[in-house]
């Protein structure tokens, strides 16, 4: 059967109005779910907006890390989150990174109570971290500890002496850029990097002593 002019005209029609009302469509959909995206990974949502308990994942070598430090204090103002699971898995990392952290979730824990959870691993950074909890849950088989502190250095000064390569060093003290990897550690180099070994563990020592309830020894 032939089709009219006006009713292949009208077909085409309607198709232009279904079509622009599947792209009107698409686009209200695309953007309920930005705003949806945008609602729940904004800094300051935490989670559902129901009573319930935070969970962080602190994992490999521990740094500065702001937006951690941002998401421990967006979950401490939280009025929906009612306790924080810290689940470590870490061998450690800068003693600055671990101090922040540390700082950062016993301010937390003076809000709401907070349980960390070892996984395999909670050494030194993440053994300091995992004290700052109220309580600490291990398995029977994870590392737990490594108290410590240590720097590490290379000496490169015999491969200089191969390719002919000598160091010339003008410094306003003696202890000035020690220790260097271009030259060999003299015994006041060494003494003076021992001492803020020494200086940093005491301090590492003393935070573990206070929040295990033990003696410095």
């Amino acid at each position: 059967m032939a089709m009219r002019a006006d009713d292949l005209i009208d077909r085409r029609r309607l198709r232009r109005k279904l079509t622009f009302w599947r792209v009107v469509a698409f686009l209200v959909l695309a953007a309920a779910v930005i705003a949806f995206s945008t609602w729940v990974y904004d800094d300051n949502f935490t989670g559902q907006a129901v009573p319930h308990i935070a969970k962080v994942k602190i994992e490999g070598t521990i740094t500065e890390d702001e937006e951690l430090l941002k998401r421990l204090e967006a979950i401490r103002k939280s009025p929906e989150v009612k306790g924080v699971i810290l689940s470590i898995d870490s061998p450690g990392g800068t003693t600055v990174g671990g101090e922040s952290t540390f700082e950062a979730v016993r301010k937390l824990a003076g809000d709401k109570p907070v349980v960390a959870e070892v996984g395999t691993l909670a050494a030194s950074a993440g053994y300091m971290i995992a004290s700052a909890a109220d309580h600490i849950v291990a398995r029977k088989t994870s590392i737990v500890g490594s108290i410590g502190v240590l720097i590490q250095y290379p000496d490169v000064s015999g491969l200089m002496d191969k390719l002919g390569i000598k160091l010339e060093e003008v410094k306003s003290s003696p202890l000035k850029a020690s220790p260097s990897p271009f030259k060999p550690t003299n015994d006041d180099e060494r003494a003076m990097v021992r001492k803020l070994i020494l200086d940093s563990y005491d301090w590492f020592v003393g935070i573990v002593a206070d929040r295990r309830k033990m003696t410095h020894e």
